[in-house]
Order: structure tokens, then C-alpha cells, then sequence
């Protein structure tokens, strides 16, 4: 997508669709002036209200305007972020519905708003550009067309070219916007294309084939620990999902250093299982297609990483992706098995479905010991129980460090990825002690997202500042949830909110 910042008059824009952003003040102090001014007639505003994300598309016939189409955009009370990044989801989305080429949006009144808003005009463009990446997203690659010759031809592309168009005073503040939402924006697509492939076009090797090619691309290390490295390093419970599986296990490390000295050192952990059966503990079959996201942690972890390494951030950012699938085989661990982790701390398996906390506790620990951040934040599409509690709009949030905590409870909040923070009492730990081992990978039925969270903490080694982002619900809605089915991209705005405020 071609994304340019203009100063062009109303008048003489080219585009497929002529973009007019209100909020609910603008529409009452100035809707019928503004549509005059270029020639419209103002009574379509009975039918406007300027709701957040609403789209009315016109057809001017005699308007002073080169344009065919004009899009009133409702923007809410304009006073919220997150009201400007829904009303750019909207209006992108609507663009691909009516196969919308060119898109010119009248930015004319981001200052202002970046006045209601409490933001600077640079925030409310990276925003604006992030939410019609979002917004223009389809996943298509795998329709070959063959069914609809007639169309093949004229296969509509996306939106290939997007205009904002601003005061000249704050052209300079807004291509700043506009770079850095272009390179957040793309990276969650990447991490998008990455959950919506099944599990026979991505297997753990493809993950790290995928860090390689983006290390090599923008410039940081990326360290591939392949099966028989991944044995000499004892990661146990790595090994132990992995085992029933005709695919080998990769452990992929990236890590991006900055230019000169790093602020702070932050590891980003992400599970990475590519298709999840359950294994021994199998899955109802209704639903287990959608188990081709539970690498959706490892995606954003990717597209966070390769974020910061873009955008230039004096941080030393490392992900790290335990990765494999989890299938049923002869070979595969079974429920009562023993296992010994990379941490050395042994684990009684109850359940083969509670598979991704076996693989991120290696990681963990790895993190810890090698790297020793300052800070450890995992990832993971860990437990349907954070569904039930939370739905499939909000990520649980677990941490042992309260700062820290509120710190991603603001980022969250300011990139519209939003969490809510659970409890980690030490009550809870009762539910995953085991008569055979040092501890339990299940806890029973009751507060499912917790303990899974008191299984991770087992393993951080005593980290003063680790938190972790439960992310089932949000990573992959239902159909109908949003615009768009599939995976969402989940935690790279997040993450790359969180690493900028450190930076």
C-alpha cells in the first residue's frame, strides 16, 4: 500500500473514494457547511450520526469534485484513540468491500482532534495508517480462482494507494505517523499471514525460516536450535509435545540490538504450537481447525521484534520461539508420563492438551538464564478458560510485578489491544502441586488461566518483573466477532506500544 501525505484543495483529489471524518461535535457545529462547501447536499446528515466506525457512502452527481464517491466517517465524540484507529478499521474495510482502489481521507482536522484526544498529530497518523492496515486485510493467498475464471482477470489487488491530506504546518509530524504506522501496520499483517496458514503449509521449521528471512531483511541476529540442539540443551518439555509428531521442533532465538548502548534488555517469549490435536488428549473435532492459531504467540513475538528492529528502538529486544505441533501418534508423550524440563524442575503431565505451557517453560528459563532481561513477557493461546472469563475481545494479564503490570495495562489501553489483569495468589498453587513430581501441568477444571499461569511462574527462576499475556480469546475470534475472520495480529501493537514507552 502506497501512503502519501498531501496538501492538495478537496477539489482536485483523484481517488476512488473521497473520505470525510466527523465527530459527533464537527457534524453538529460544522456537517452542513463542510458538505456545502464542495457541493453536497446536506441532507444525508439526517441519516449520519457520527458513530465510531459508522460509513455513509455517497454518490455526488454536479459536487465540485473529481471524485465518484464521498464517505462521511463517523469518529464517535472524538475524543478517544481508540474511537480514530475503529473509525480507519471501518473505512479501509469498506474501501475492499466496494473494491476501492484509491482512498483520499480529509485530514485537514487532525490537529484539532489531536487536541481532543490528548495525542500528537504523529500518533493519531501511525493510528490512522495502522487501523487501515487492519482494516484492508483479507487472507487470500490460498484461492486460486480457478472456480471464477470470469473475475481471475479482474482480481481486485486491495487498496494499493492511501492519502491523507493535512495542513501544511503539520505535513512533516505526519509522514512521520504515517512511517511508523506503516511499519507496525505491515508487521501484524505478517503475523496475521502467519496464524490464518494451516498446519500443512507451516510447520515449526517454516517459524524459523520466517525470523531468518526478517533477521536478514532488517538487520538483527537469529539463532535456530534444530532437534538434535534442542536434545544436547535438555529442553524436556519441548521435546515431550513434540513427540508424537512427524515434524521436528525448532527453538528460534531473535535478537535485535540497538545502535549504541541499550536502555534496557527485554525478552519477548512466544508459543509457537502449529497445529494443536491435544495429542493423546484429544480435542472435540468441532472447532480443531481453528487449532491452526495456537502459534499466534509466536507470531506476534515475531512481528513485535521485527517492529522494534524497523523502527530503531535504543532497547535489545530478544524473542524467543519454542515451536512444534502437537499430534497423537504411538510415539506421543501420554497422560501420567514424567518429564524433566530444561530447568531441571520435573513435571507430571495429566493432560497432553496443556501442551504449550510445557514448551514456553524451557523457553522461559532459557531467557532468564542466558540473557538475563530486565524484563520477560510471554505470549501464549494458553487456556480456553480465558475465554470463558474474559470472551474473545480481552487478553488475561498475569504478572509478579505491579509496575509492570500497569505499565502493559496502559500500553494496552493506548493500542486498543486490551488485557485485564487476573490474580496470582499463592493459594492457587495447590491446584498444580503433583504426588510424583515437582509439579503438575493441569490444576483442575476451576481458575484454568491461573494456574496455567502458576505453572509458568515455576519457571522463571525467581524473575523479579515477568508477566504473561493469556491471548486465546483475542488472537482468533469467531467469524463475526470482527470484520475480518481469522487471525488478528494479536499483541504486536501491544508490545510495540510497551517496548516505545521504554524507549
Amino acid at each position: 500500500m502506497k501512503i502519501s501525505v498531501i496538501k492538495s484543495a478537496l477539489e482536485n483529489l483523484r481517488s476512488d473514494l473521497l473520505v470525510l471524518p466527523f465527530s459527533s461535535t464537527e457534524l453538529k457545529d460544522e456537517g452542513e457547511k463542510r458538505l456545502l462547501e464542495i457541493g453536497l447536499e446536506p441532507q444525508v446528515l439526517k441519516d449520519f450520526k457520527a458513530e465510531a466506525g459508522e460509513v455513509v457512502v455517497l454518490y455526488p452527481s454536479g459536487a465540485k469534485l473529481e471524485v465518484s464517491r464521498v464517505a462521511l466517517l463517523g469518529l464517535g465524540e472524538g475524543k478517544a484513540l481508540e474511537e480514530w484507529f475503529k473509525g480507519a478499521v471501518a473505512i479501509s474495510s469498506k474501501a475492499v468491500e466496494m473494491k476501492m482502489d484509491t482512498i483520499a481521507v480529509d485530514c485537514s482536522g487532525i490537529e484539532a482532534l489531536a487536541l481532543a484526544t490528548g495525542q500528537s498529530v504523529e500518533t493519531l497518523a501511525a493510528t490512522f495508517v495502522e487501523g487501515c492496515y487492519c482494516g484492508s486485510y483479507r487472507f487470500d493467498r490460498l484461492k486460486s480462482g480457478k472456480l471464477d475464471k470470469k473475475s481471475a482477470s479482474k482480481k481486485f489487488k486491495g487498496i494499493t494507494e492511501l492519502q491523507l491530506r493535512v495542513d501544511s504546518s503539520v505535513v512533516e509530524e505526519t509522514e512521520k505517523g504515517v512511517s511508523a504506522g506503516k511499519i507496525v501496520g505491515s508487521c501484524q499483517k505478517n503475523a496475521r499471514d502467519l496464524v490464518n496458514l494451516p498446519g500443512n503449509y507451516l510447520q515449526a521449521e517454516d517459524i524459523a525460516t520466517a525470523a531468518e528471512e526478517s533477521g536478514k531483511k532488517y538487520g538483527y541476529e537469529v539463532t535456530v536450535f534444530h532437534k538434535k540442539e534442542i536434545e544436547s540443551l535438555g529442553m524436556g518439555g519441548l521435546l515431550a509435545v513434540n513427540k508424537g509428531s512427524f515434524h521436528p521442533p525448532t527453538f528460534t532465538v531473535l535478537d535485535y540490538k540497538p545502535k549504541g548502548k541499550a536502555k534496557a534488555v527485554i525478552a519477548l517469549v512466544g508459543k509457537g504450537v502449529t497445529f494443536d490435536s491435544g495429542g493423546i488428549s484429544i480435542k472435540p473435532s468441532e472447532g480443531m481447525g481453528e487449532m491452526k492459531s495456537d502459534m499466534a504467540g509466536a507470531a506476534s513475538v515475531l512481528g513485535a521484534v521485527e517492529a522494534a528492529a524497523r523502527l530503531g528502538l535504543p532497547l535489545r529486544v530478544i524473542g524467543l520461539v519454542p515451536a512444534t505441533d502437537n499430534m497423537p501418534s504411538s510415539k506421543a508423550q501420554t497422560p501420567g508420563d514424567v518429564i524433566t524440563t530444561y530447568s531441571g524442575i520435573t513435571v507430571e503431565v495429566g493432560n497432553t492438551d496443556a501442551e504449550g505451557r510445557l514448551i514456553l517453560a524451557d523457553a522461559l528459563t532459557y531467557a532468564k538464564e542466558k540473557y538475563k532481561p530486565d524484563a520477560i513477557i510471554d505470549l501464549a493461546t494458553l487456556t480456553g478458560a480465558c475465554i470463558v472469563a474474559l470472551g474473545y475481545s480481552v487478553a488475561a494479564l498475569f504478572s509478579n510485578n505491579d509496575k509492570l503490570a500497569e505499565e502493559i495495562f496502559q500500553a494496552a489501553q493506548h493500542s486498543g489491544e486490551k488485557v485485564w489483569r487476573m490474580p496470582l495468589w499463592e493459594l492457587y498453587d495447590e491446584q498444580i502441586k503433583s504426588d510424583v513430581a515437582d509439579v503438575h501441568n493441569t490444576g483442575g477444571r476451576g481458575a484454568g488461566s491461573i494456574t496455567a499461569a502458576k505453572f509458568l511462574e515455576k519457571f522463571i527462576d525467581g524473575h523479579k518483573n515477568w508477566a504473561h499475556i493469556d491471548i486465546a480469546g483475542p488472537a482468533f475470534p469467531p467469524k463475526g466477532a470482527g470484520k475480518s475472520g481469522g487471525g488478528t495480529g494479536f499483541g504486536v501493537r501491544l508490545l510495540v506500544e510497551l517496548l516505545k514507552k521504554w524507549s
